[in-house]
């Protein structure tokens, strides 16, 4: 293995949107790093889902199919 080329590999306290913290390891030069999902408020962990629609895209979704489905019915 070669010397000196290796990126230092140092603990790292990362802080949530949801307000958890945490340390890590990580190669990253910052002392700290701010994450938008973490473990305690990723859907995938805690079994609830968030719908996050901020230009009625569902809304448009769903009026665009549901008249192709009144049509075809």
């Amino acid at each position: 293995m070669k010397t000196n080329i290796h990126p230092e590999y140092t603990e790292l306290a990362v802080t949530c949107s949801c307000g958890n913290t945490f340390k890590t390891k990580s190669t990253i030069s910052k002392p700290t790093m701010h994450v938008e999902v973490c473990s305690e408020c990723h859907p995938f962990y805690t079994g609830t889902q968030k719908i996050v629609d901020t230009a009625g895209r569902i809304e448009k979704f769903n009026q665009k199919y549901n008249k192709a489905a009144a049509k075809s019915a």
